[in-house]
């Protein structure tokens, strides 16, 4: 009996110790995070602006964690099909969302969205703040955003411009744009601002208002006409340009790119991708590529990324509504 009870107890403390030995090696479990690729899910088509700014970044962290980050573009419903395939996702760290307006914009342009944005993500960190600009055909007539409105106002209805998609910050700036200025314009919405390029070049479309990387490349490339940006003055990267503001006072649209995970994502990756983040924004060689492409580093930590896009929401909640615009 003694012998039995030797071994129970010799078998009991074994197994108690291999418990704790096995709970006091899991957070360094999530310590060696990452520990295999990792998706960053994209809701653009490839070469466009959001596109061109991820691959910078997850070249970075790759190189970075020693890992390899995979941009994914999952394209459609205006970025919603990237964010509902990301949130759907398992809360580990290895499906990330690339967030932009368009998330911002979604929440209330949409009637019927599968998801709750603020409620079904974590924010992890910003990236960089971005103008957008207006270019136009080369074919069209106005040379300035006041030879524009009036062209617009002459020819009502007769003028198109195009879109990434349906709730991106490129469609809301020209329903902003067409509210404040009262010029009707008609919207065609694309999978990416990069695949409507051919038809604003042709002049099947007349113009967009385009996230700064994708546009400064086509006006720089002289295939199109730069008018205005949408920030609230000129932008460092094109200070030649007008702010729209300038000829409609008011005027502003200043987008954000950062990065979100599917809520219940642990707190440590959370922190270890935003410390890595706030890492590559210091690296001059990442502010020089961001910079090519007209963006300015914004750090920040979750929190303030957070307030950000709630903030966010809230503003283009007004527009959208203030517009009268919806998408089913």
């Amino acid at each position: 009996m003694g012998g039995f009870m030797f071994r129970y107890l010799r078998h009991g403390v074994f197994a108690l110790a291999l418990f704790f030995g096995l709970t006091s090696i899991a957070p360094s479990a999530s310590a060696a995070y990452p520990d295999r690729p990792v998706h960053w899910l994209i809701g653009f088509a490839a070469g466009g602006p959001v596109d061109i700014v991820a691959r910078i970044m997850a070249q970075w962290l790759s190189e970075h964690f020693g890992q390899q980050f995979i941009v994914e573009n999952r394209t459609g419903s205006g970025g919603n099909i990237a964010a509902a395939a990301a949130i759907s996702s398992p809360p580990d760290g290895y499906t990330l969302l690339f967030v932009a307006p368009n998330n911002a914009i979604s929440t209330s342009l949409y009637k019927k969205l599968p998801f709750d944005f603020l409620r079904d993500t974590v924010p992890v960190a910003s990236i960089m703040q971005l103008t957008n600009m207006l270019v136009v055909s080369n074919a069209f007539p106005a040379k300035s955003v006041q030879e524009f409105i009036d062209y617009c106002k002459a020819n009502p209805g007769k003028i198109s411009y195009a879109s990434s998609g349906n709730g991106t910050s490129v469609h809301m700036s020209a329903e902003l744009f067409k509210v404040m200025t009262k010029c009707d314009m008609v919207h065609v919405p694309y999978r990416g601002s990069a695949v409507a390029f051919p038809d604003i070049i042709s002049n099947k479309v007349q113009l967009i208002f385009d996230n700064l990387p994708s546009a400064l490349e086509q006006a720089r490339g002289g295939n199109v006409r730069a008018l205005g940006v949408t920030s609230p003055k000129r932008w460092p990267a094109v200070p030649d340009t007008p702010a729209i503001a300038e000829t409609v006072p008011g005027f502003e649209s200043v987008g954000f790119y950062g990065i979100s995970a599917p809520k219940g994502t642990p707190t440590e990756i959370v922190d270890t991708l935003n410390k890595a983040i706030g890492e590559a924004l210091k690296d001059p060689k990442i502010i020089a590529k961001l910079a090519e492409t007209g963006g300015i580093p914004r750090p920040m930590t979750p929190a303030e990324f957070g307030k950000l896009v709630a903030d966010e929401t809230e503003k283009w909640r007004k527009v959208v509504e203030f517009a009268g615009v919806s998408v089913d």
